[in-house]
């Protein structure tokens, strides 16, 4: 550790909180709370508390304020220490960076090559989740923002006093609308809230944060001395659990779905159209000053007598700059696919694959100009911000209990075949030859639309909502049915009886079991056998399966080391199954922030992982209590997302050249 480094910031720490406290008490005084006042010291080292105090409503206010202004100062420390850290040791000394990573490769023997190998397999998705303590307003992230970006302002020496006294100013005119508009929502926030504020995340921070990281990882990998057009870039995507989890979740409807669905779609189109807009804005390159290739005429003139009277008035904006010309072009086209309900029968992108094939156009022209920097620093983001984000944001994962789903197939039986015994007293060997002879037909149990009973026709509705979105856009917008407390094949099976019910195909959309308790856990490699030998199972074009694993009811069943220890031994024995299959398994880990759940730093949690486990898929939940503390402040979310994708890159080496790393 670089202890004068380390002191810095400490000191840095406290000069900071003092300067915020103060101007914390001086807002406070302004609106006439002298007592709130006495709560908080003017060093900002320690607030007065009597032991016997009942803390009220403004006082418990007060000091939740102030813990998150502690909060805001450490994330800039932080900052600033891994700056520190880089300008003294280098780039390689943060640990579970993408540079301390290359220089382990190299030090364990790998080549430039094997490094691009084990890149090319990197897939990783973060699912955002809902928590109930996680209830701040978008409002007051964005107040913690703006507080967060004037504290580095005062950081700039050039500033005179007058002006570090503006800023001051600017400092308390946030926390008193910070003050006046409260730190939460007075009443509990709705699904809807829940995922209006995941979608802040997805649609705002996430895409700014991927591209500061994909920039770490190219400066990374120059500093090494390798060839650049040798550098492959991680897959990222995101999933959400906020409107599709359902298990416990009364509130999450067939509706609810739908509409988060749509609203999901909705954002990311927005998304694109802003960064397209953008590029209008910056390729204003003029065809008297540049050769005009030959693609870019063609591919204008295609697209102007695709979209007829609209794209000719779009071509007409921009005679002499023709990249401006074919970008207002596909403007037009993502704006028909935003209001395809407006205007049902104009021409409209209908997948991200043929956006990208336009941005192809664009960046082969260029490319063909000698416009390569322009290609690096504008083209690129966009290609990499489309292929995150598609279309959809983010996959939306259907979560349900295997309990519930029991008593919505008893329901459907019950009415279908009433003299048949009550299904949940069925044994499991009866439970998978029901299912099994089921699966071999497609007829389904009743007419469409057919109500069975509350559990399952909540189960079917739901299960019709994706089939409808599926149908119209594609399925990039849902990810997996988890089934939580898988404990038997029978689990599994059910949902794809389900699925048939619904009209939809278990070829479309993979069933992952979630094992969760101490017991199940211990079964899951046989449990996972038994489901990849069945008929029913079809393996996916990419030879991958999703397998959930439970650290929070694990830790309740077993305790933490029980629980982290059994998750451990399931990994190794599931890796194992998967290759005696001749597939991978994708490991979904439902963590947590707190040491409960598995929280910590991605790059430790990752490195706890058997070497050999991870093949280079990655799947993980960011529950709702952490988000803002891992992605609310731009560097410290690029951050985390380099961690998250040099560790596991990292841990897919072990299984990619087992005999050329070893772990420390």
């Amino acid at each position: 550790m670089d202890h004068s480094t380390t002191a810095i910031s400490f000191e840095k720490i406290w000069r900071d909180m003092e300067f915020l406290t103060n101007c914390f008490r001086q807002v406070l005084k302004e609106l006439g709370e002298h007592e709130l006042v006495n709560l908080l010291s003017q060093d900002g080292s320690k607030n007065y508390i009597p032991d016997d105090i009942k803390l009220n409503e403004k006082q418990i206010q007060v000091l939740s304020m102030y813990m998150q202004l502690m909060n805001l100062v450490e994330e800039n420390a932080a900052v600033q220490y891994r700056r520190k850290l880089v300008d003294n040791k280098g780039m390689q000394a943060i640990r579970g960076s993408w540079s301390e990573t290359f220089q382990r490769w190299k030090s364990q023997g790998l080549s430039q090559d094997q490094m691009q190998e084990i890149l090319q397999k990197i897939s990783v998705t973060p699912v955002l989740t809902a928590h109930p303590t996680e209830a701040k307003r978008i409002s007051i992230l964005e107040l913690h923002r703006e507080i967060y970006l004037k504290l580095i302002k005062l950081e700039n020496s050039a500033y005179s006093s007058s002006e570090r006294k503006l800023i001051a100013d600017d400092i308390m005119t946030l926390l008193e609308r910070w003050w006046r508009t409260g730190e939460i929502y007075l009443e509990k926030p709705t699904v809807e809230k829940e995922r209006n504020n995941v979608v802040h995340y997805l649609s705002k921070v996430f895409p700014l944060a991927l591209k500061k990281t994909d920039l770490q990882l190219r400066q990374s990998w120059l500093e090494m001395g390798f060839d650049p057009q040798k550098l492959s870039y991680p897959r990222l995507q995101f999933g959400s659990w906020v409107g599709g989890d359902r298990d416990g979740h009364p509130y999450v409807t067939a509706a609810i779905t739908e509409s988060t669905l749509k609203e999901q779609r909705k954002a990311a189109l927005e998304l694109i159209n802003s960064q397209l807009n953008d590029l209008v804005s910056h390729l204003s390159f003029s065809k008297k000053r540049n050769p005009i290739p030959d693609i870019l005429n063609k591919e204008i003139d295609k697209k102007v007598n695709l979209l007829g009277e609209s794209g000719k008035i779009a071509a007409e904006r921009n005679p002499y700059e023709p990249w401006r010309q074919f970008l207002t072009l596909m403007l037009v086209q993502l704006t028909n696919a935003m209001e395809e309900q407006n205007s049902p029968n104009q021409p409209i992108y209908n997948s991200p694959d043929d956006l990208l094939e336009d941005l192809r156009v664009l960046k082969t022209s260029l490319l063909e100009i000698g416009a390569k920097r322009i290609v690096e620093d504008l083209i690129f983001p966009t290609e990499r911000m489309l292929q995150s984000f598609g279309f959809h944001l983010a996959r939306l994962d259907i979560r349900q209990n295997s309990e519930f789903h029991d008593k919505a197939m008893e329901q459907i039986l019950k009415a279908t075949y009433p003299e048949l015994p009550e299904y949940r007293s069925w044994n499991e060997e009866k439970r998978i030859d029901f299912l099994s002879e089921e699966l071999k037909t497609n007829r389904p149990f009743g007419i469409a639309g057919k109500s069975f009973g509350p559990e399952a026709d909540k189960v079917l509705d739901c299960y019709r909502v994706v089939r409808k979105h599926s149908e119209k856009y594609g399925p990039q917008g849902i990810g997996a049915f988890i089934v939580s407390m898988t404990r038997s094949l029978s689990d599994l099976l059910l949902v794809y009886v389900l699925m048939r019910e619904a009209g939809l195909s278990c070829n479309t959309f993979q069933v992952v079991p979630l094992f969760e308790t101490i017991d199940d856990l211990l079964a899951s490699d046989k449990v996972m056998e038994s489901f990849l030998r069945h008929p029913a199972y079809k393996k996916s074009e990419d030879g991958v399966q999703e397998v959930m694993l439970g650290y929070s009811d694990s830790n309740k069943d077993g305790g933490i080391i029980a629980s982290r220890w059994n998750i451990y031994q399931a990994e190794e024995a599931l890796t194992k199954t998967a290759e005696e299959n001749d597939l991978r398994f994708k490991f979904f880990h439902g963590i947590g922030g707190t040491i409960s759940r598995g929280g910590g730093k991605y790059h430790r949690f990752l490195e706890s992982m058997p070497p050999g486990s991870l093949s280079g898929e990655m799947k993980l939940t960011v529950q709702g209590e952490t988000i803002s503390q891992q992605f609310a402040n731009r560097l410290t979310a690029s951050y985390n997302l380099e961690m998250l994708l040099s560790g596991t890159a990292l841990q897919t080496g072990y299984s990619s050249f087992p005999q050329r790393t070893t772990t420390y």
